[in-house]
């Protein structure tokens, strides 16, 4: 059994054991250079339930809970609870980590002991693990580069100090989408936040049962945390945060009309007109002023130096 555990990591599933990707999640725990690491697994209402027995690639001490079917939220939180480390790391169950990960963020956070998160760079992969995306994420100066969310810090990447989760009540459970932004949001309003590393620690992994593929669920769901975090950022005055996240809010409007459009595409590809004209309703509901702030920041970037544009 691991003793004094520096890093809890929490896994939560409900795919069982059918899950492709599991395993390679499971031993880019067990093959961190950090020791000090537990696991706990939770099974939120798989079709077909976990057993410990088909958990050959997590590390010793892997603790597996059992939870109804009650979302991503109430599943990590449970998890949360069960936790011994001082830091907390969420991996999702299709995603891979780097073995020197967890130590990069526990050497920082050990150094530093007020930041509240660190994150580091993340690389966006496939199904079979090919590179689709390379990491992209800027180093944090202020608190509102955060709440631009044009940083690259999400949950996937980021590490948390357990007391500070436990201080903002972890994971609000009324969300089903955008939990992770709600939860880095509330983080980042306690305390600094850093990232760590130098090359990609964390490979986020695309395929066809991503939850985020639900481009219009998503949107809505960032508007409201987006919306729900600007009213309390100017109930108390902070004016840099507002604008923050009211840039926040216009590159939201800018992702649902990139996902409508392309999905109006793929529909009319396949010959079904009718959805493709859906989605660009729905998109001129959702974000009318989108078109216009693409055609400002098109007309920005092209009277640009060549060499500010390539930076």
């Amino acid at each position: 059994m691991i003793s004094a555990p520096v890093v809890a990591v929490v896994l939560a599933t409900n795919r069982g054991p059918d899950n492709p990707f599991l395993e390679a999640a499971l031993r880019s725990v067990a093959h961190q250079t950090l020791r000090e690491v537990e696991l706990v697994v939770v099974d939120d209402g798989s079709p077909r339930p976990l057993d410990a027995g088909l958990l050959p690639r997590a590390p010793a001490g892997t603790r597996l809970l059992r939870t109804p079917g009650t979302g991503p939220s109430a599943a990590r939180n449970a998890g949360a609870r069960e936790a011994r480390g001082t830091l907390l790391a969420f991996l999702d169950d299709d995603d891979v980590w780097e073995p020197e990960r967890l130590a990069a963020h526990a050497e920082a956070m050990r150094a530093d002991p007020g930041l509240v998160l660190t994150y580091c760079r993340m690389r966006s992969i496939d199904a079979d693990g090919r590179e689709i995306a390379p990491p992209d994420q800027a180093a944090v100066t202020t608190t509102a580069d955060v709440f631009r969310r044009r940083t690259g810090v999400m949950l996937p990447n980021s590490v948390v100090r357990a007391d500070a989760f436990r201080a903002v009540d972890g994971f609000d459970e009324s969300r089903r989408l955008a939990e992770d932004l709600d939860l880095v949001l509330r983080l980042a309003a306690r305390g600094p936040v850093a990232r760590v590393g130098d090359g990609s620690l964390v490979s986020y992994r695309r395929h066809g049962d991503n939850a985020t593929g639900r481009h219009r669920a998503l949107a809505a769901a960032i508007r409201d945390v987006v919306g729900d975090r600007r009213t309390v950022a100017l109930r108390h005055g902070q004016d840099e945060l507002v604008d923050a996240l009211d840039e926040s809010q216009r590159a939201n409007d800018r992702y649902a009309a990139w996902s409508a459009a392309r999905a109006a595409r793929a529909a009319a590809a396949e010959g079904r007109p009718g959805t493709a004209v859906r989605e660009l309703v729905w998109a001129l509901r959702f974000a009318p002023g989108a078109p216009g702030q693409w055609l400002v920041r098109r007309l920005h970037r092209g009277r640009e130096p060549a060499a500010a544009r390539s930076a």
